[in-house]
């Protein structure tokens, strides 16, 4: 499961937030171990599955350990297959070093193959359908965990889709009350060009048709049922203007419902719950007691 670790250093955003995440649990005043263990102390452990999964974060779990000044021997491959008992990290130093930054490693592996494993189950669902139905993240992420979360869902074989507000064009219900419709899609087309695709929420295949006429080149079907979000498709394709138009299904879909949603015909479903409410996969730090290093007396 894993392969040795490579001299690599994680990237900037990631070294700061190991650092930020360690400095949230005072990992330096670790009360407990500084009382009960020698400072000469010096371990092995592993951060090992305990359910089967998908495996993700391995990188930020990294950055924590080096930034804890452990030394990373091994570790697992983001997106891979993993069964209970799976070997996800190997990392060696000193103790009290090793659990401080235990709870902090394991969290951000957890919560990331978490929102892998559910990324990969609603990937599942959807296979099957035509055309073929897409998995998209969205932008319901946890504050500062975006990058990780993002991350996950490729892990997962899904797309992040927008990362942020400046990644494209999408004009919600909000938009559409300050400004009509077809206004709003010409200021945008003005203000980003012809190459920047616009996105706009439709509830009804009227507005569906009206933001199809007005110029949007894809069409965000949001709280609609398999049937109201099929016959807006249909309504689309029988007035010639599916072809060459992305459609978007969202609002309140999880992995489960994605089966219902392979016949519509759209090209991709989003699901903020991909981030928002993923079950942690369970990980634990075992440590490699043959290994146990301890100081001279």
């Amino acid at each position: 499961m894993v392969g040795r670790g490579r001299a690599r250093s994680a990237d900037p955003g990631l070294r700061a937030l190991a650092r930020r995440a360690l400095a949230e649990d005072r990992w330096r005043e670790d009360a407990t171990s500084r009382a009960v263990l020698p400072a000469g102390l010096r371990v092995r452990a592993r951060l090992v599955a305990q359910a089967p999964g998908v495996l993700s974060g391995v990188d930020a779990a990294a950055a924590v350990a080096r930034a804890a000044g452990l030394k990373v021997l091994a570790r697992g491959r983001n997106g891979a297959r993993v069964r209970r008992g799976a070997v996800a990290l190997r990392v060696a130093g000193p103790a009290r070093r090793v659990l401080a930054a235990e709870r902090t490693m394991l969290n951000f592996l957890m919560h990331a193959s978490g929102v892998a494993t559910a990324t990969q189950r609603a990937v599942a669902a959807a296979r099957g359908a035509a055309p073929p139905l897409e998995v998209w993240g969205t932008r319901k992420t946890l504050p500062g965990l975006r990058d990780l979360e993002k991350r996950a869902i490729v892990d997962g074989g899904g797309r992040p889709h927008r990362h942020d507000l400046a990644d494209g064009v999408l004009l919600k219900t909000p938009h559409l009350a300050l400004r009509p419709l077809a206004e709003a899609i010409g200021r945008a087309r003005g203000a980003v060009g012809p190459r920047t695709r616009i996105e706009v929420e439709v509830r009804s295949a009227a507005e569906a048709l009206a933001a199809a006429r007005a110029g949007a080149d894809a069409l965000l079907l949001d709280n609609r049922t398999p049937g109201a979000a099929r016959a807006i498709v249909r309504a689309l394709e029988r007035a010639g203007l599916r072809r060459g138009r992305w459609i978007e299904l969202s609002g309140g879909i999880g992995p489960a419902d994605v089966r219902r949603y392979r016949s519509v015909g759209a090209d991709a479903v989003s699901l903020g719950a991909l981030t928002h409410s993923a079950a942690a996969l369970p990980f634990h730090l075992v440590l490699e007691p043959d290994r146990l290093r301890h100081p001279h007396p």
